[in-house]
Formats: C-alpha cells, sequence, structure tokens
C-alpha cells in the first residue's frame, strides 16, 4: 500500500459510448461492449523509422531502438529536485499521429530504454480532441535508470492543464469525462539527452501508450472461470512490511513500496536480479536488498512516491532483454489467458477492507501481483501487503477481486464516491517471448 496512492489510483474515468464500430486489431473492446482500451507502441525497426528524426538515428539487432546520432541543440536545465543547472545536449524522434480507437478519456505512456549515468530522456504527448481543438506537448515523464551524481532525477511535472485536459502523474485525462471532449489522437515524441561532448547516448527500445475510454461504473459483470483455472506460476514472494522505515527518503519506506516489491517478484520470476555491486549500497542487516533496490529506482522525485506506473516498467525493462509496458485489461479471462502463457500480471485496486476477504486491510491504492486461479478459479495473488515473506500468497474470491480491480468508482469508509484504476495493470515479459506467449500477448492488445 502507499499513502500516495490515493493521487496515483484517483483516475477520473468516462460514460463511454457503445462501441459500433470495426475494431482495430489493437484495440481491445470489454465484453460489455462498453468500454475500450487501445494499447499501440512503436518497437521494431520499421516502426521507428516511421517517426521523424531529429539528430537521432535507428541502432538495428536483435532489440531495434533510437539512438543520438548528431545533438540538434543544448538545453540549460535547472533540476527542481537538486537545484542544480546543468547543460545538455539533445536529439529527438517524434513519431506518426495514433488515432485512437475509440476516442480516449485517458491516456498513459510508457517506455523501455537504457538510459546510462550521464544521460536521460524526455516522454511528451501531443493530442488532438473530437472537437477540433489540441492539447499542448504534454511532458508525461523525464527520466534516467539511475540517479549518480550530477545526473537529473527521475520526475514527473505537475501543473499541466489546458482547460480541457490535465496530466496527474503519468496520466492524462479529460477533466470532463462526462461533457467534455475525448483525445482523438495523439502523437509521442522522445527527447535523448546526453553531457555535451561525450559519446553518450540513452537507447529507447519500445515507446508506446495505451488510451481508454472506461464507463463510470461501481460494479462490473462477472466473469466466468475458464482457461486459468487450476494453474499457479513459481513467482518469488515479497513483503513490502519488512521494509517498515528503510530508507525514508523513498516514500518513507517499504510501507509504500507495493509497486516496486511487486515489479520485483515478476522481474525474478523472469530469471532478472540486480548484481552484487547493485545492492552495495544496502545495509546488510536488511532483507531482500533487491526491493529496497527497486524501490530507489522507481523513485519518483516529484510525486515523491514509488508509484509512478511508466517508470516501474521503465526500471523493469533496464533488466536484460525485458519488455514492460502498462495498459488495462477487461477481466480476469484476461488475466487467465496471460497466465495460461505463464505471465504474470501486476494489478492495481483499491477497497475497503470489509470488500476483500482474507486481505485484512483496505486501501486508497495498492498493487499486487495475480500468479493464478484456483480450480474453482479464485485468484491466488501475491500480495506484498502481508508481515512476511512467507504470508505473501492469499488466495481472493474471484468476485471480490474482479470488482474492485475493474471498477471506476466506490466508496471510501466515509462514504465519499472515489474512484478506482479501471483494470490497470503491469505486462513484463522477454524480448523474446515464446509462440504462446505472443499469441496471449496480442489477445489483451499488446505485441
Amino acid at each position: 500500500m502507499s499513502s500516495r496512492a490515493s493521487r496515483r489510483t484517483v483516475l477520473t474515468a468516462a460514460l463511454a459510448t457503445a462501441a459500433t464500430a470495426v475494431i482495430h486489431p489493437r484495440a481491445v473492446a470489454a465484453p460489455s461492449g462498453g468500454a475500450m482500451v487501445d494499447y499501440h507502441a512503436w518497437t521494431t525497426e520499421a516502426d521507428w523509422h516511421l517517426g521523424t528524426p531529429r539528430g537521432t538515428r535507428v541502432r538495428a539487432g536483435h532489440r531495434p531502438g533510437i539512438v543520438i546520432d548528431r545533438p540538434v541543440g543544448t538545453l540549460d536545465y535547472r533540476d527542481p529536485h537538486t537545484g542544480a543547472t546543468s547543460t545538455w545536449e539533445y536529439a529527438t524522434w517524434t513519431g506518426p499521429v495514433r488515432r485512437l480507437r475509440p476516442p480516449a478519456s485517458e491516456v498513459v505512456a510508457s517506455w523501455n530504454a537504457h538510459a546510462p549515468a550521464g544521460t536521460w530522456l524526455q516522454v511528451e504527448l501531443h493530442g488532438t480532441y473530437t472537437d477540433g481543438g489540441e492539447t499542448p506537448w504534454y511532458v508525461m515523464g523525464r527520466w534516467t535508470a539511475g540517479d549518480a551524481a550530477g545526473d537529473i532525477r527521475r520526475t514527473s511535472v505537475d501543473g499541466q492543464k489546458d482547460g480541457k485536459s490535465s496530466v496527474s502523474t503519468d496520466t492524462l485525462a479529460i477533466d470532463a469525462p462526462a461533457t467534455g471532449p475525448r483525445i482523438a489522437s495523439y502523437r509521442l515524441r522522445v527527447t535523448l539527452h546526453r553531457r555535451p561532448g561525450t559519446g553518450l547516448t540513452p537507447t529507447v527500445w519500445r515507446l508506446g501508450a495505451m488510451g481508454s475510454d472506461i464507463p463510470d461504473r461501481f460494479t462490473v459483470p462477472a466473469s466466468v472461470p475458464g482457461e486459468g483455472r487450476g494453474r499457479e506460476l513459481a513467482v518469488p514472494r515479497y513483503s513490502q512490511e519488512i521494509h517498515k522505515g528503510q530508507y525514508p527518503q523513498y516514500d518513507n519506506g517499504g510501507e509504500a513500496w507495493c509497486s516496486p516489491t511487486s515489479s520485483q517478484m515478476v522481474l525474478e520470476y523472469w530469471g532478472r536480479v540486480p548484481s552484487r555491486a547493485d545492492l552495495a549500497w544496502v545495509d546488510p542487516a536488511y532483507a531482500d536488498p533487491q526491493v529496497c533496490q527497486a524501490a530507489r529506482l522507481t523513485y519518483d522525485y516529484q510525486y515523491q512516491g514509488c508509484g509512478n506506473w511508466p517508470f516501474n516498467a521503465a526500471y523493469a525493462a533496464t533488466y536484460r532483454d525485458m519488455q514492460a509496458v502498462v495498459t488495462r485489461l477487461r477481466s480476469l479471462g484476461d488475466v487467465e489467458k496471460l497466465i495460461r502463457a505463464r505471465i504474470p500480471v501486476i494489478t492495481s485496486q483499491s477497497f475497503l477492507a470489509s470488500e476483500l476477504d482474507g486481505a485484512g486491510y483496505g486501501t486508497a491504492g495498492h498493487l499486487m501481483c495475480v500468479v493464478g486461479f484456483t480450480e474453482a478459479g479464485d485468484v491466488v495473488a501475491n500480495d506484498p501487503a502481508s508481515p512476511s515473506d512467507a504470508a505473501v500468497r492469499r488466495v481472493y474470491k474471484r468476485r471480490q477481486f474482479e470488482n474492485i480491480w475493474l471498477r471506476t468508482k466506490r466508496h471510501n469508509a466515509q462514504g465519499q464516491v472515489k474512484s478506482g484504476s479501471g483494470g490497470v495493470c503491469y505486462l513484463y515479459f522477454p524480448v523474446a517471448p515464446t509462440e504462446a506467449q505472443r499469441h496471449a500477448l496480442a489477445a489483451v492488445g499488446v505485441r
């Protein structure tokens, strides 16, 4: 759980119109026909050549990406979190227009990149509205992989709005979804920065965004247990609670580290672990030092927490041949497809203690990892909000879990109406997934 979660998961959701148009192959419609999610990414050599480079070039190979070729200018950036001003060379890549099907009330960008010390990148989004207007170029994140001396601090950017939409940490949302326009299309721009006069460069392997228009709902249709029943993945189990009070500079310590703890569990499922040198900074008296490492390297210095969704995905993709996306799923049926293909799913949800039997707590926002399903179709989750690693495995009632994860509206303990995540999840998977994994990812709109 995170004390910051109310800022992260309280996202406005729209009254969606029924989708009657032909569905684009990467636009995933909800079973009820009322909600759709459009995730798209640029990842291949051909994809990168569709964009407009200014000082960047495409680097081919088993994992094609864009890098700095010849910088087109310099930038004096004053870091609001260190107070230091530094000069950086930069180059840009701007993607082609992506038309959303259907138009979206929310858009979340995510990326996979390598940004060594002395480099960083900025991801921006420019949208067009269904009423013909345009958004400004919104900054969706300023990111670097580490926190070396002299480097910028990883940050979201507050205060971005134009009277129709605004950015909340990592989510571009329509301000008045019941009456306002939608985002009809967008372009992404990534700016790569490096220290002047060096040959350093970030490398961006994946750049994408998830647009969605989810109906306002306190409850969602129940799914019928299907192909994922009786399957459980051997995902390592880590508790965030055993880190309570450790490294309070990262969102007051482990009690708020649900997101990086979940990310670390899934990374280690895929065999990706930090090196001994990576963990040398952690107090040797602390158990599971890799969780401390994940918290440090997902921390958003503006949001002052470790729950920035794209920053978690970007952290996961810093490991060898890993890909990571932020998207939304439609039902536990989608999760079952992924579990059957041996892909764990990190989900975001908020609930009262009375709404999830066996949890023993309530939360304004919490990340956990779905690792399987019982024979009856109930959810097997690695829940980091547990008192010990041994207690992390939980079984939650299918109907309860599905509702708290997929709904967009809920009541808090004071009876006030608050928002839910609407099915947000992280998906982490290898650069070379199996054929079954590719099919499962395609079935939920990810390639």
